[in-house]
């Protein structure tokens, strides 16, 4: 079996690995990659046209990525997540197993998203957040297990999400605090 395929275009450094697993289906790669070192796709990963990566970036398997989307540097996303197109998640940004990220979505560099509601304590199914589409979160962020920041909504820097954002709504804090959403932040994201 052909472990993965890419597109047209692809500017991949050789030190990148696409494909990983022994059991994995294929992963596809679009039009006009740039995959830099250090990188590694695993199989069943479905990617479109425009990906961005900086170095030493993880895509594990059952994952799906839109187009136009940047991975920064040591950025993880650890499976069975769905990313959608024009998406510019930052250096260090941690994505659990079961996420859902919608289009437009900023995350900040170090920004973690987490899926476990109980950490080693007790038996849980992982259910990680979900980021409506124009949603951004700020660096250093923490979204919680199983919660969903809504379309438009605004996540400042550092703060700890631990309930649902509502659209177009601005997220500060720890635990966050939920205020209007300045009128300079209203509008999707210019992605």
């Amino acid at each position: 079996m052909i472990r993965y395929v890419t597109g047209h275009d692809c500017d991949i450094d050789d030190d990148v690995t696409l494909g990983y697993g022994d059991d994995a289906g294929q992963t596809v790669v679009g039009d006009r990659a740039r995959i830099r070192s250090g990188t590694v796709v695993y199989g069943d990963v479905d990617i479109g046209d425009d990906l961005t990566t900086g170095h030493d970036v993880v895509v594990r398997e059952d994952t799906s990525v839109g187009d136009e989307v940047v991975l920064g540097t040591k950025t993880v996303v650890d499976g069975t997540t769905d990313i959608g197109s024009n998406v510019s998640l930052q250096s260090r940004v941690y994505v659990p197993t079961n996420t859902t990220v919608g289009d437009r979505v900023f995350v900040g560099p170090g920004a973690v998203l987490t899926n476990d509601p109980h950490p080693v304590r007790r038996d849980a199914d992982l259910a990680g957040p979900t980021l409506e589409r124009d949603a951004s979160v700020g660096g250093n962020a923490t979204v919680l297990p199983d919660v969903t920041v809504g379309e438009g909504a605004f996540v400042a820097a550092g703060a700890t999400v631990t309930e649902d954002v509502p659209p177009e709504t601005l997220a500060v804090g720890t635990p966050a605090e939920h205020r209007p959403l300045p009128a300079t932040l209203e509008g999707g994201n210019l992605l």
